[in-house]
C-alpha cells in the first residue's frame, strides 16, 4: 500500500463517474481519499485529480465486479451507490477493494465494518423504496398522474419496475423533490432523468373533490378512542406527511397546498 499515491478523486457525481474513478485508481495506483463533486465540493488536503467520465472504462469495471467478485457484489455496490450513505463513494471503494482481494466471501463477512456499511447503506434504500410504494400519493393533471416525493435515498430506480407494472397503461410523472430527478412513463417507454424544478398544476374541481373524499375517508376509518400518535408516526414517519394527501389542507382555486394538518 506504500508504492500506493494518496489523491482526492473529483467527478462528475454519476454511477459511471464513480466507476471511472476505479479505474483510475488502480491504473495510475492511487488511492482516493476524497471523492467530490460540483455540488459537493470539499476542501482537499491530498493532490486533487479531475476524473472525466469515461463509460468504456466504467463498463470494465462494472463487468469485473460480477467476475471477480460476485454478482451480488455487483448488485450490493450498483444499489449502494443510490443511498445516502455518508462519503458512500469512499465507502463503496474500501468494499470494492476488499471484495477483489476476498472474492466472494466479501458479502458475506458482515464483521467487517467495510461490508457492514454497504449492507446497512441498502437495506435503507429497500426500506424507503417499500415505504414509498404504499406512501406516494398521485393527482391527475389533465390525464397524466404526477406525485412528488422527498426521500433521503435515490429510491426512483427501485420504484420504477413496481409502479410501471402497476399503471402500465397510464401516464405518469414521479417527481423526486431531494435529488431533483423525475421517473417519466407512458406505456412502454420510461425515463429516469434530472428536473431542476418541478411545478406541479393547480388541480381541477374534480381533482380536488378526489382529495377530499381521500381525506374524509381518512378521518372516518380513525378510531378516535384508539388514536395513538407515536405508533402512526413509527408506521407512517413523520417526514413523509408533506407529500401525502391525506395530511394537506385544500387549497382555493389557483393556490398550492398549505401547510400539513396535524
Amino acid at each position: 500500500m506504500s508504492q500506493w499515491t494518496e489523491f482526492s478523486y473529483r467527478y462528475d457525481g454519476s454511477y459511471a463517474g464513480f466507476l471511472t474513478c476505479v479505474f483510475e485508481s488502480y491504473a495510475r495506483r492511487e488511492l482516493p481519499e476524497q471523492f467530490s463533486t460540483a455540488e459537493d465540493p470539499r476542501v482537499s488536503l491530498w493532490p486533487e485529480r479531475a476524473v472525466e467520465t469515461d463509460r468504456e472504462k466504467a463498463g470494465r469495471v462494472y463487468r469485473s465486479l460480477s467476475r471477480r467478485i460476485s454478482r451480488q457484489a455487483q448488485e450490493l455496490v450498483t444499489q449502494g451507490f443510490l443511498t445516502c450513505m455518508p462519503d458512500k463513494e469512499l465507502r463503496l471503494y474500501e468494499f470494492l477493494r476488499l471484495g477483489y482481494r476476498v472474492g466472494p466471501a466479501v458479502v458475506r463477512d458482515l464483521a467487517d465494518p467495510r461490508t457492514a456499511a454497504v449492507w446497512k447503506a441498502v437495506r435503507h434504500l429497500a426500506n424507503e423504496a417499500h415505504l414509498l410504494k404504499g406512501f406516494l400519493r398521485f393527482s391527475d393533471q389533465g390525464g397524466v398522474l404526477v406525485g412528488e416525493i422527498a426521500p433521503k435515498n435515490r429510491v426512483l430506480p427501485l420504484l420504477r419496475p413496481h409502479f410501471c407494472a402497476r399503471y402500465s397503461g397510464e401516464t405518469f410523472v414521479i417527481y423526486d423533490q431531494t435529488h431533483r430527478e423525475a421517473l417519466f412513463y407512458r406505456p412502454r417507454q420510461w425515463a429516469i432523468l434530472p428536473l431542476e424544478d418541478f411545478q406541479a398544476g393547480a388541480p381541477d374541481r374534480a381533482e380536488r373533490d378526489y382529495r377530499r373524499l381521500w381525506r374524509r375517508f381518512y378521518d372516518t376509518v380513525a378510531i378516535q378512542g384508539r388514536e395513538n400518535p407515536r405508533c402512526r408516526m413509527t408506521q407512517m414517519p413523520k417526514r413523509y406527511w408533506s407529500t401525502m394527501t391525506e395530511f394537506q389542507e385544500e387549497p382555493e382555486e389557483g393556490e398550492k397546498f398549505l401547510p400539513e394538518r396535524k
